[in-house]
């Protein structure tokens, strides 16, 4: 007995070859997945990328005196600036002068003082 084998000419009606997509169809048929591709970049990579900017941009102009708040909520005036050691002394009770090393990367924002005395989001 003689196993057949199945191959692609016998699945195509008739034995006849199935002529190429031409450059429309291939158009087409990949149209939707480039359309995902460019809204995703629109909508999450390039959001994320201008936060990221603004975000060294603040650490680099970062300086003594900066009144600032952490990312676990901690408000505090800066000390003095460490970038060779990745490291801000924030002074957080000026009564007691208690202060506290934290990473730079861990400065949130930077708080621009109101006429009233009280800081606010800069």
């Amino acid at each position: 007995m003689i196993a057949h084998v199945w191959t692609p000419v016998m699945a195509q009606a008739g034995g006849q070859p199935r002529p190429q997509p031409g450059g429309l169809e291939l158009l087409l048929t990949y149209l939707p997945m480039l359309l995902i591709v460019l809204v995703a970049w629109l909508l999450l990579y390039r959001p994320e990328r201008e936060r990221q900017r603004r975000q060294q941009d603040l650490l680099a102009s970062l300086k003594k005196n900066d009144r600032v708040v952490t990312a676990s909520g901690i408000y505090g005036i800066v000390a003095n600036v460490d970038r060779e050691n990745d490291r801000v002394t924030l002074k957080v009770d000026e009564a007691a002068n208690v202060k506290i090393t934290v990473t730079l990367s861990s400065v949130n924002r930077v708080l621009a003082a109101s006429a009233d005395g009280t800081a606010v989001d800069a």
